[in-house]
């Protein structure tokens, strides 16, 4: 099982490390005015499609994160033989920028559809949405995953519930470090 769940880390590393590289280029002062909006202030049924805080800018570092983070997987899998024995998937086949750009995008893609109920539902960003806020860009990243590669149902199910979890942690020690408002 260990095996197992470190693959499901390994994995989806590149999507997860998307999501928060979109949420911590927000926070870095000189980045803040390339924060033009992925819904270019368009509105659906009077409300705004997705709101100010799903940008260009986002989506950019999202991509260059997945597709960097999974760089350097394949690297530490080509070196190190402990890896090559525990993770099942061959990642010297893989092109890292392909898959970590799926799993990047398809990220920050998740969670822009779940921004889009918020904004019809009314709920305004920012506000927690369970279970919606901790699934949105695993859903994502696995769908977009699809087009490069596919997994076992055990694998992608492991996966969900990984990294469902592992959600509220980072999002806690986030809000520790001063860079949320809330603990969850």
């Amino acid at each position: 099982m260990f095996e197992a769940i470190f693959f499901s880390l390994w994995f989806f590393a590149p999507a997860g490390l998307a999501n928060l590289s979109a949420f911590a280029s927000g926070k870095i002062r000189f980045f803040k005015k390339y924060s033009y909006p992925v819904d270019c202030f368009k509105k659906f049924r009077g409300k705004r499609i997705l709101g100010n805080h799903k940008t260009f800018r986002g989506f950019f570092f999202a991509l260059l994160a997945g597709m960097i983070s999974c760089y350097v997987e394949t690297l530490f899998y080509s070196r190190f033989s402990g890896i090559r024995q525990i993770v099942p998937l061959d990642y010297s086949t893989l092109n890292p920028f392909i898959l970590g750009g799926l799993l990047g995008f398809g990220a920050l893609f998740g969670d822009a559809v779940k921004s889009f109920f918020k904004r019809q539902k009314g709920l305004q960003p920012g506000r927690s949405w369970f279970p919606f806020d901790q699934t949105d860009y695993i859903i994502g990243g696995i769908v977009f995953s699809l087009f490069s590669f596919k997994l076992s149902i055990f694998s992608y199910l492991l996966i969900v519930i990984v990294w469902f979890f592992l959600h509220p942690l980072t999002t806690f020690i986030g809000f520790l470090l001063k860079l949320r408002h809330k603990p969850l």
